[in-house]
């Protein structure tokens, strides 16, 4: 048995804005070594000992950008999930929110390896916060219509 998935015009800026994502990650993960490497923090080491951060700001900041980089590698798989379910029947918000989301990343990225964790939340930090907050509901809208089609068409 074959399935034909069709997807809405302007789904191609959703692909666009998924590859930024990747992007994000990748000027992360440059961040993350080169802090490592002027850290002197040896793999499989995954974050500096406190005795290295009090001897060294840069193993403090290396902590910082690995930090960064991991909270995003945490989001990545439900920003994913939000934006191709959004993406499906909005693909222009889904794209939108999800470009908010990357840009914010760069954002937060930059105020974490200030060295002052507080510096990560930002205004642009927020923006990415309510991109999600808008990916989620449109999610949650979407889905419940087709649970909603589901249940009709069977048992109304």
């Amino acid at each position: 048995m074959s399935s034909t998935i069709t997807l809405p015009d302007g789904f191609q800026y959703v692909g666009a804005s998924l590859l930024s994502t990747v992007f994000v990650l990748l000027g992360q993960n440059v961040l993350v070594g080169r802090y490592r490497k002027r850290a002197g923090v040896q793999y499989p080491q995954m974050y500096a000992e406190k005795a290295q951060m009090d001897a060294s700001k840069d193993a403090h900041l290396f902590n910082c950008a690995q930090r960064a980089h991991q909270n995003t590698l945490e989001n990545i798989p439900i920003l994913y999930t939000l934006t191709l379910l959004s993406g499906v029947k909005y693909p222009i918000f889904a794209a939108c929110a999800t470009a908010a989301w990357s840009v914010s990343r760069i954002s937060y990225t930059r105020g974490y390896i200030t060295g002052d964790p507080k510096k990560r939340v930002t205004p642009l930090y927020m923006l990415g916060a309510i991109s999600s907050i808008g990916l989620l509901a449109t999610s949650t809208y979407i889905v419940s219509g087709w649970l909603w089609d589901a249940f009709s068409a069977k048992f109304l």
